[in-house]
């Protein structure tokens, strides 16, 4: 079902459906709070950062800035925006190293699904498929607002660049305050190893519970992850396509083979490879 709430309740073709899967969302939401089903748990860090090479960003270990603690490395986009606009990378809104200005990145990561599988697993069992689907729908929607409620409190108190920020819900879900979230796997950074950095900058397992697969999806599934950029300036935008050449640089840039970054960023290849 497709609509915004509340008027997608109130819908002539899907109002009576929306409405009834709400009241059984309210339900089953009271039953979790009330008998203690799930468990939420996160961690984020604010680092010292500046942008370097273009699109990596050095993370120092304090703030001498003498140390390099890790690298996030970044991909730009290959084709200029309809309106003429620059083609973006996510390290150009940290500063770069060269201008001596001291800048900051985040990164986090929550979870509100600790818990969920034991319970998803005896919905199963009792061949109650839909309590099992709606669990996890519940179990997505809470890691959302926890990551939301989180990044809120980044803005306003810990990293506290805007104190006197005031949004309502509509506001928030518009994003109308400055900064992103983006993840790895986000259209702006599709590469999703980059999640075992902020896995080792947070020590996300150990202060967590959240697990990386080997094929990088978060475990359990009812979580979010990311990195927190405070520029005015900062957008969500579409990669797209990239060139061998970016390929080779950035396979350079993070330790790989070519073969090794062709495979991670096959769905944003713009050309064919050797094994197509």
């Amino acid at each position: 079902m497709r609509g915004r709430f509340p008027d997608i309740l109130h819908n002539p073709v899907s109002g009576e459906a929306a409405r009834r899967l709400f009241e059984d969302a309210q339900v089953m939401l009271d039953q979790i709070i009330g008998e203690k089903w799930l468990t939420a748990s996160g961690v984020f860090g604010l680092f010292p950062a500046n942008q370097v090479d273009g699109d990596d960003v050095e993370v120092y270990t304090d703030e001498s800035r003498s140390a390099v603690r890790t690298t996030l490395h970044q991909l730009r986009q290959q084709t200029e925006g309809r309106d003429g606009s620059p083609r973006k990378s996510l390290a150009d809104f940290v500063a770069p190293k060269v201008t001596g200005l001291r800048d900051y990145v985040g990164a986090f990561a929550v979870t509100a699904g600790l818990g969920s599988m034991e319970r998803v697993m005896a919905f199963k069992k009792a061949n109650d498929d839909y309590s099992a689907i709606l669990l996890e729908s519940l179990a997505d929607r809470l890691a959302e607002a926890f990551a939301e409620r989180l990044h809120e409190r980044v803005r306003k108190e810990f990293w506290a660049y805007a104190p006197d920020e005031h949004l309502d819900a509509d506001g928030l879900i518009a994003e109308k305050y400055h900064g992103i979230r983006p993840a790895p796997g986000y259209p702006a950074c599709p590469e999703h190893t980059e999640k075992q950095t902020i896995w080792q900058l947070l020590d996300v397992e150990a202060a967590t519970g959240i697990q990386l697969t080997e094929s990088m999806a978060m475990w359990p599934g009812a979580a979010v992850s990311g990195l927190y950029f405070s520029h005015p300036e900062s957008r969500y935008f579409v990669l797209g396509r990239v060139g061998r050449d970016q390929v080779e640089d950035y396979a350079r840039r993070k330790g790989w083979t070519v073969d090794e970054a062709e495979k991670w960023l096959s769905p944003n290849l713009g050309y064919r490879t050797e094994d197509e």
